[in-house]
């Protein structure tokens, strides 16, 4: 009987044990399948949910007073908007997202507020296109802040009149519980023109790069380069909790597969060693009749190997159509982008089989060692 006809034998009159092994293949390359799926999503998510607790650098100008800056939040001093447009086109500098502003404490309606001019930000040279930070104003519109609004009994579509220019309001922001409160946004060229102060800036607002080592000192060192009369600071809360939440995120899925992958191997080898211990009798036998250690090994191994492929197969459809059910309504961003990834179906089969032949090794190895005459005697 050839080695093909003994396994299918096999696997059909052992069946529970192979369904057993099949399930746990299937579920550990389903979750492989799945969180690798849904892995550029989650990236892009995260980064995305990151992106959107603000800038975490600001460049302003050399002699700027810190502790007039905090106590204003922004710095009297100003400096060429052009600065902007320097460091998008110098090379190898260590920040993206760059948004030229110029900000100001004016009394408007018998109120304090900070009137902010916001520049549509600026594209890096050769940097890949990513969606933009910060607020694009048109000209001639202008966004106010919730206390303000709420306050003034302002709605988007009122026109108001900020120093003496006429503005739409084009939209009315949700409470941010900060100074953002209390802030009237504008066009960075709008806001220059009202405030006396053309082609002036007094912040570039940026988002900082993922560097190896320190951060802040990379990024100085890039900027200083470009714009040596400017200083740099971090908003270090924003910028430590961005890198920690990727740092998390990365983890867990760097514990969470290998883990399962374990798990299985070792449930693989389980129901294997056990698969090995019910078929004394039977080893004995075929080696009683002059089967060579190889064909059982054989044997073995081509269960293990087509228990992997099956289970391969078949994780791979639930693993994605598990993706593709609940990856929109996990990252509900990006969702879009989640879309089954036919590579995975290779790397699948290949690695399942590659896993159940190693968990299935040493019990080959017991199979193929035991003496013939020991194994019938006892039984």
């Amino acid at each position: 009987m050839s080695i093909l006809r003994m396994l299918l034998k096999e696997l059909w009159h052992r069946r529970l044990n192979f369904v057993l092994g099949l399930a746990a293949v299937i579920a550990a390359v389903a979750l492989f399948v799945a969180v690798l799926t849904m892995s550029g999503a989650s990236e892009r998510e995260t980064t995305r949910l990151m992106r959107d607790m603000g800038f975490n650098i600001l460049i302003v100008p050399k002699n700027t007073d810190m502790a007039d800056f905090w106590s204003e939040d922004f710095g009297k001093q100003e400096m060429p908007e052009e600065y902007v447009y320097t460091l998008a086109n110098f090379r190898g500098i260590a920040v993206q997202h760059l948004v030229a502003t110029l900000q100001k404490k004016v009394a408007w309606r018998d109120r304090k507020v900070l009137l902010t001019g916001v520049l549509p930000e600026a594209p890096i040279r050769d940097a890949a296109k990513k969606p933009p930070m910060g607020f694009r104003i048109p000209r001639g519109k202008v966004y106010v802040g919730y206390e303000l609004a709420n306050g003034l009994k302002i709605k988007a579509g009122d026109t108001v009149n900020v120093l003496g220019k006429d503005f739409v309001v084009e939209r009315c922001l949700l409470e941010s519980g900060s100074k953002d409160d209390i802030r009237i946004y504008g066009h960075l060229h709008d806001i220059q023109e009202i405030l006396g102060s053309p082609g002036k800036i007094n912040a570039i607002e940026a988002l900082g790069c993922r560097c190896e080592g320190e951060r802040l000192p990379t990024i100085r060192k890039s900027i200083a380069k470009a714009l040596p009369e400017t200083k740099v600071t971090e908003l270090r809360p924003i910028a430590v909790a961005r890198a920690k939440t990727r740092e998390m995120v990365e983890n867990y899925a760097a514990f969470l597969i290998p883990t399962v992958f374990l798990i299985c191997a070792v449930w693989v080898g389980f129901l294997a060693l056990s698969n090995v211990r019910e078929r004394r009798q039977e080893i004995g036998i075929l080696r009683a009749l002059g089967f060579r250690s190889g064909r059982i090994a054989a044997l073995f191994l081509g269960r293990a190997i087509v228990l992997g492929l099956l289970g391969a197969g078949a994780g791979f459809g639930v693993g994605t159509a598990l993706a593709l059910r609940f990856g929109p309504q996990i990252f509900r961003l990006t969702s879009a982008k989640i879309m089954p990834v036919f590579s995975l179906l290779g790397w699948s089969l290949a690695g399942a089989a590659a896993l159940c032949a190693m968990a299935s090794y040493l019990p080959t190895i017991v199979a193929v060692t035991q003496d013939p005459a020991v194994t019938l005697r006892d039984e």
